[in-house]
């Protein structure tokens, strides 16, 4: 309790018990030029967010992703590489999923390009049983929910 009450003191006391108060930081400032120099596509940080949803019907299921999963740009065949995963782990390990519900994992990929309106989900792996989910319509945000079967 004494240690809590001494950072209510005020910062003349607290000075006077030795704690130091951390600087103060200005915030950063961006030349101008700097600015109009940057290229706008340079710029381009886009991501694409996949929420994956499986309803588990069983008993003591694995699930993992591999790091060869991509979105495939049904027009042009582009692909953009898995960026992150959340929730699910990377080949070779196995997450555990609960027994008999849904359970959800996201994954992160780059950007997309520009012209793309409809792509693949494709897990491209060297054994049956990769993630497949064809034909996903693309949308403003880049935002995404698919079912996996």
């Amino acid at each position: 309790m004494r240690l809590f009450m001494s950072w209510l003191a005020s910062p003349l006391s607290r000075a006077r018990q030795g704690i130091e108060e951390p600087p103060v930081k200005a915030k950063p400032t961006v030349d101008i030029d700097v600015l109009a120099s940057i290229h706008p596509e340079l710029m381009d940080d886009s991501f694409v967010y996949v929420h994956c949803h499986f309803n588990n019907r069983y008993e003591g299921m694995l699930m993992r992703i591999w790091r060869t999963t991509f979105l495939i740009d049904r027009a042009s065949g582009a692909r953009n590489q898995l960026i992150h995963a959340e929730n699910i782990s990377y080949a070779p390990q196995w997450t555990l999923i609960p027994d008999f519900q849904e359970y959800s994992f996201l994954l992160i990929f780059g950007g997309l390009p520009k012209s793309c309106t409809q792509f693949d989900l494709a897990e491209i792996i060297p054994q049956p049983g990769g993630f497949f989910v064809a034909n996903i319509a693309r949308n403003e945000r880049d935002v995404y929910h698919v079912d996996l079967i």
